[in-house]
């Protein structure tokens, strides 16, 4: 196993190291963005009133998207994961992964058909970078026989 961080990490997060705080809290936002969208993405796509927002598809339309969508924030995890494995290490894969996802939000805010398809991808490609390295993160943060590596991971 790596002892790459684990080493230089001081206790100071509920006896824990300090990095756990920062990744527990980066993988809230997250998770509270991707469950967000879950929430409201289908009601946006259905409901087009004059004056207010969303896009007045069909409720065929807006399944089909958000199956699309969903099926690919699931699969593009695995591409994300040998991108950090591989090319970027996992650090930067996470930061640009958390980038992109920011980005996406803000072309979603766009009331455009065009530019929220685009930020759909966005947020889709910045969550199979995020989602499954900052979980090898965390694992980093401890040495693989330390006694608190199992109540890290229920913490993050």
């Amino acid at each position: 196993m790596s002892t790459g961080i684990q080493d230089t990490n001081k206790t100071a997060f509920f006896g824990h190291p300090i990095g756990l705080r920062t990744l527990f809290f980066t993988e809230m936002w997250e998770r509270m963005s991707y469950y967000g969208m879950r929430g409201l993405l289908v009601l946006y796509m259905t409901i087009g009133v004059a004056g207010n927002p969303g896009m007045d598809w069909s409720n065929t339309e807006a399944n089909a998207i958000y199956g699309i969508y969903a099926g690919m924030v699931y699969f593009l995890a695995v591409p994300g994961g040998w991108i950090a494995d591989n090319i970027l290490g996992y650090q930067k894969a996470v930061l640009i992964g958390a980038i992109i996802i920011t980005l996406g939000h803000f072309t979603l805010a766009i009331p455009l058909q065009q530019t929220f398809i685009l930020g759909l991808v966005f947020v889709a490609i910045g969550t199979g970078l995020l989602k499954p390295n900052i979980s090898s993160i965390v694992g980093q943060l401890y040495s693989y026989n330390d006694q608190r590596r199992d109540s890290g991971f229920t913490i993050f």
